[in-house]
């Protein structure tokens, strides 16, 4: 890879995690005036749209076919799209953006637990040793170095509701692995647009039992910008710069970029004068630091076996 190819994919993934990382920030204020259902309806209402316009530019009507393989795309969609954002942006009602950020880091991690449970792959010895030190930050960031408040704070149960959502995304994303003939957008594509379907069935029937209400216009319009932030960037513009980094960069290296989401998210924090407790930043760093030593020594792993089927094909 050159050098101009490796600080694009570089800047890719730093402009997605960057997204990522203020897309709480930027939702949790609008959470009292809009519900966690219909700001998802909204978000990916407008992201389905966009996705299909750009895949019908780039690869044309033919990409729209579904292959024989709907339930399965829709399955997909409504875990990633609907089952992530209903239960993230809902969780993130009761708990912090940081919180929430610092959850979503755990995604790569969570991605090997559920490997091993699925299709038998036990993760390596350095994998398992850097999920415990994540867990044990995530503890300190959750209960802010008190463990008595995970049984007295209300905030918990929308932390667990946001890890909920995190292990939904982990469940679509490994979904891909079943459409590698397919590209990057188009797999997004139809998964969002069978995801929505269930995302505006699930809005109907909260709303026709009156467990939530549409928002009024003056919401709508007072958080315009900042609905058109999670459409535009922290959907659209996100997905795609990450899937086009990984593609260039390999995923051992870019999952690596994981970790500015919630740095991202406590630096926005600061700027917007919020307080952290020491418990918080040092949770938040064992969470970074164990995404980085297992991205590292899987690395340095994936490089010896490398050199070893070299040296065995000669």
């Amino acid at each position: 890879m050159s050098r101009a190819s490796l600080f694009q994919a570089m800047g890719l993934l730093l402009l997605a995690a960057v997204s990522w990382g203020g897309m709480f920030q930027v939702a949790k204020p609008l959470l009292p005036q809009i519900d966690a259902f219909h700001m998802t309806a909204i978000r990916y209402g407008g992201a389905a749209f966009l996705f299909a316009g750009l895949l019908a530019y780039r690869e044309g009507r033919g990409a729209f076919r579904l292959e024989g393989r709907g339930m399965l795309l829709w399955l997909y969609g409504s875990l990633g799209f609907a089952g992530f954002n209903l239960l993230a942006f809902t969780g993130l009602a009761h708990s912090r953006p940081e919180h929430a950020a610092v959850i979503m880091a755990l995604m790569p991690l969570m991605t090997a637990l559920v490997n091993w449970g699925m299709r038998g792959v036990r993760p390596a010895g350095h994998t398992l040793v850097a999920i415990a030190i994540a867990l044990t930050g995530v503890v300190l960031v959750v209960s802010n170095g008190h463990l008595s408040a995970l049984s007295a704070s209300g905030q918990v149960g929308g932390d667990l509701l946001l890890l909920l959502g995190a292990l939904c995304w982990v469940f679509y994303t490994l979904g891909a692995a079943r459409f590698t003939h397919w590209s990057p957008l188009r797999y997004t594509t139809l998964t969002c647009l069978l995801g929505a379907l269930s995302i505006f069935a699930a809005t109907a029937a909260m709303t026709r039992l009156g467990h939530i209400h549409p928002p009024t216009m003056a919401a709508v319009q007072d958080g315009l910008w900042a609905l058109a932030y999670m459409v535009v960037i922290g959907a659209v513009i996100a997905v795609l710069s990450w899937n086009a980094g990984i593609r260039q960069l390999g995923a051992l290296n870019g999952v690596l970029f994981i970790n500015f989401v919630p740095v991202s998210a406590f630096v926005i924090g600061v700027i917007l004068g919020h307080r952290f407790g020491l418990a918080e930043l040092a949770g938040a760093a064992f969470v970074i630091l164990a995404l980085i030593f297992n991205s590292l020594l899987s690395q340095r792993a994936s490089a010896r076996m490398a050199v070893n089927a070299v040296a065995m094909a000669r």
